[in-house]
């Protein structure tokens, strides 16, 4: 099943691509494997998959020493300060910064390890009481205040768009993601590159690309429907 899903993503991806007149090398399929057993990860990696995405620090350090160590591993989820030092030296990127305090966490754990962690910067981009994420008009002070931070490098913005049975109803706020990280960009903020953008679904990957997503976070689409009862 998992071979057969990641060659119908991986078409569905090339097609968006197509059509935005992208290429293909410009999107990073993340592979979303919470709850997901590691077999099917391992299947995932025989396929080809190196980006694998968590929801949960602890299925992060479940996870890491039972497969392979080239895998980039992505927090995608919310992230408590009190769990930072888990995983600061073992992500490639956390998506999910929301707030000065965590990156400032953030910054003093990576210091206490010696690297440098590249994070995201979530926009609640559609304004939902339900979701994490800093306001859109909010998002620019919050860029400036943790640039400031050594231990840490801004590489993006991220959100997570509302749930929608038709993916058309995301492409507005798509757009308002793009251009905000464009107005940010344009600042030439020390410490902040906006080439990032990492945003769309398994419900709406293929209209985030055509938006100008560089990273999509497929789950379902790959490994099916989650099982929560693990």
């Amino acid at each position: 099943m998992v071979q057969e899903n990641l060659t119908q993503v991986e078409a569905n991806i090339a097609a968006a691509c197509k059509r935005a007149g992208r290429s293909r090398d410009e999107v990073t399929l993340i592979a979303v494997t919470k709850t997901k057993p590691v077999e099917m990860l391992q299947e995932a990696y025989d396929w080809g998959s190196r980006n694998f995405g968590e929801n949960k620090v602890q299925e992060i350090m479940d996870k890491y020493d039972k497969l392979p160590s080239d895998i980039q591993w992505h927090m995608i989820g919310h992230l408590q300060r009190n769990k930072v030092k888990y995983i600061v030296d073992k992500v490639c990127l956390i998506h999910s910064v929301d707030s000065y305090r965590l990156a400032e966490e953030i910054n003093i754990q990576a210091k206490k390890r010696g690297v440098v962690v590249p994070i995201l910067i979530e926009v609640n981009i559609a304004d939902e009481q339900s979701k994490f994420g800093v306001r859109p008009e909010e998002t620019m002070q919050l860029v400036r205040e943790i640039s400031s931070l050594d231990g840490v490098s801004i590489r993006g913005l991220m959100c997570i768009a509302p749930y929608v049975v038709d993916s058309e109803e995301n492409r507005p706020f798509f757009r308002k993601i793009k251009a905000l990280s464009i107005d940010i960009e344009k600042e030439n903020i020390d410490n902040v590159s906006m080439d990032i953008l990492s945003m769309g679904m398994t419900g709406d990957y293929e209209v985030a690309i055509e938006e100008g997503a560089t990273m999509v976070r497929v789950g379902t689409g790959i490994f099916g429907e989650r099982n929560y009862n693990k």
